[in-house]
């Protein structure tokens, strides 16, 4: 854990963590907005899924307040066109998450514990598993939970701090969360500023 933690202290004094903080505050700001600058995060976070972050944000971008009104088949059109790997499955996905999208702040303030306010999204919205819901949520301003990725985990187990999982079931993701809370407590930053730091590590890049 000692070299990750010097590593990830080098950037701290760098220009990086002038990306990190304003990253940090654009989510902030993604979480203080309407119910449907809210749901398009959602969508993007269901996009990833078994996706490329970067293909995302591009279709994100391209498609804007489409994911509030777009038919299914239009989704699915525009999808494939923009080139996402599971257009129809998505689309699917993302047209079932409507049903919250009116009552996301709402759902948002009924939960103080941002580990509930987890469970509840990957109980109720179709392609969220723990690293989706993580990630929606720290990208509208949640800060203390993991996104636990196969970056991530190619990272903990160079570092030997943790053993490659066959499977990354909830328990198993629990249990890494728990060793990257770890290191961010001694790092002095939230586990939503860890991901940014470790990502850059790993890819060179502050993404989303």
């Amino acid at each position: 854990m000692i070299k990750l933690i010097e590593s990830v202290e080098k950037l701290k004094n760098s220009k990086v963590k002038e990306f990190v903080d304003t990253r940090i505050k654009e989510f902030k700001e993604i979480g203080k907005g309407s119910n449907d600058e809210i749901f398009n995060e959602l969508c993007f976070c269901i996009m990833t899924a078994n996706f490329n972050a970067e293909r995302s944000i591009k279709i994100q971008n391209e498609i804007k307040d489409g994911f509030c009104y777009f038919t299914e088949s239009q989704l699915i059109d525009r999808l494939e066109t923009l080139g996402h790997r599971y257009p129809t499955a998505r689309a699917k996905y993302i047209i079932e998450a409507r049903k919250h999208k009116d009552f996301l702040k709402r759902t948002m303030d009924i939960f103080e514990n941002e580990k509930k306010l987890r469970e509840w999204f990957v109980k109720k919205v179709k392609g969220f598993g723990y690293k989706e819901a993580s990630h929606f949520l720290r990208n509208i301003g949640y800060e203390n939970l993991a996104i636990i990725d196969f970056h991530i985990i190619d990272l903990l187990v160079r570092h030997r701090l943790i053993e490659r999982p066959k499977t990354l079931t909830p328990k198993k993701y629990l249990e890494i969360e728990e060793i990257l809370k770890t290191l961010a407590d001694k790092l002095n930053i939230t586990l939503g500023e860890l991901d940014l730091y470790l990502w850059y590590i790993e890819t060179g890049k502050i993404l989303k």
